[in-house]
């Protein structure tokens, strides 16, 4: 009998989507200028109105829209992925993915990348945490029809304000919906700054946004353009309302500026509904306005949004690189760089008379951006050019 040959095994890549892709890698840059503050800036809260200012606040409100992007992006990407796994392969990976997330945040990424230091006295648990969670929530929700994961995701971004009055030290309440010490024991603290359960909530309706892609495009195109505008319309009247969405009010100040940076000023974590509709509203318009039709000018951050946790996995130790070397060259000491004891000393210890002026913190950002391009070029090849399922986990 002839021989009969193997049938030769092809790897089916899926087709990105470019408009995903560029306004990720929007985010993730912005995202990068909101570390450079905290490592580089003058020690100053940009959202204490006794002692911020208006070009600081806003500083930090532009990369408010970054965590809630990143989160709808990846319940969308996850919903993408149908196009080449099962739903059970998909819920596998999601499991796994997330536990990875959780893995980078508490070793890794905190020892190599945020502290340069094992000092676990305080554990701060961030956006890799709550990232890792939602994947491994989503990995059981993806069973259930598209419009329960999106009614089950509207639920909790609407809803959980409901409980802002209620005041709890329980550990699972900490975990769940309110920012602070989730555990302390002895001279050990965890510190919960990503409260899962309105992020988790954000993944499951980018999950249920995934299914817009398989739209006519123009039909795709009207549905971002009239939920960007109506989200943000929603924020404006129930903002100025000042009824519900937000444990903070907002109130007249001395002048018109703050009067403005004080209406804008909601509640980051947990994400309240208001601040929700004030970042995805915006990010909505983005996909909407990068549906087809990238610019010129913005087609080199595709590269990060197409390896974006290897982007953000490398971004803070540079960042942190660069903090200790402006701090050998100003003090001829840098030991404040890899001290970080307490809450308030996170993730390094403030040295005396520490920070720049903002035209510095915005230079230095644009710095860490063009230093992070060749990298993240060069991972973005090694991903395209190779099958290894490995690398989806990078």
């Amino acid at each position: 009998m002839p021989a009969v040959s193997a049938p030769a095994i092809v790897t089916v890549k899926r087709a990105r989507i470019e408009s995903v892709d560029v306004v990720r890698g929007a985010v993730m840059v912005l995202m990068a200028l909101d570390h450079v503050r905290d490592f580089l800036g003058r020690p100053v809260s940009p959202v204490n109105l006794a002692t911020t200012t208006v070009p600081l606040f806003f500083t930090r409100w532009i990369t408010h829209i970054c965590a809630p992007t990143f989160f709808l992006l990846a319940g969308t990407g996850a919903y993408l992925a149908l196009t080449r796994r099962s739903k059970g392969q998909l819920s596998r990976f999601l499991w796994t993915r997330g536990l990875w997330l959780i893995f980078l945040e508490l070793v890794p990424e905190r020892c190599l990348g945020l502290q340069f230091n094992f000092d676990y006295r305080v554990t701060l648990v961030l956006i890799l945490w709550g990232l890792g969670w939602a994947m491994i929530v989503l990995a059981a929700l993806v069973y259930l029809p598209d419009w329960a994961v999106t009614t089950f995701g509207v639920v909790l971004i609407c809803g959980h304000n409901l409980f802002d009055s209620f005041q709890s030290s329980n550990p699972l309440f900490i975990f769940l919906h309110a920012q602070g010490i989730g555990f302390s024991v002895s001279q050990h603290v965890v510190f919960v700054a990503y409260p899962l359960i309105p992020w988790v909530g954000v993944t499951a309706v980018g999950y249920g946004l995934g299914r817009i892609y398989s739209w006519p495009a123009d039909r795709r195109r009207r549905f971002l353009l009239r939920l960007g505008l109506g989200l943000t319309a929603a924020f404006v009247v129930l903002r100025a309302s000042n009824v519900y969405g937000d444990p903070n009010r907002w109130s007249v100040q001395k002048s018109a500026g703050m009067t403005l940076v004080s209406f804008l000023n909601a509640t980051k974590q947990p994400p309240s509904l208001l601040f929700l509709l004030m970042t995805l509203g915006p990010a909505m318009l983005a996909l909407w306005a990068m549906d087809g039709r990238t610019p010129r000018l913005l087609r080199p951050v595709l590269t990060f949004g197409k390896v974006p946790l290897f982007y953000f996995i490398l971004h803070i130790p540079l960042i942190h690189l660069l903090a200790v070397l402006v701090c050998y060259l100003r003090y001829g000491h840098v030991y404040w760089m890899f001290q970080s004891p307490d809450v308030n000393n996170m993730p390094i210890t403030i040295p005396p008379g520490w920070g720049f002026s903002l035209p510095w913190v915005y230079l230095m950002w644009v710095g860490v951006v063009v230093l992070m391009y060749p990298l993240c070029v060069w991972w973005a090849g090694v991903k395209q050019r190779s099958s290894n399922p490995l690398l989806s986990y990078l």
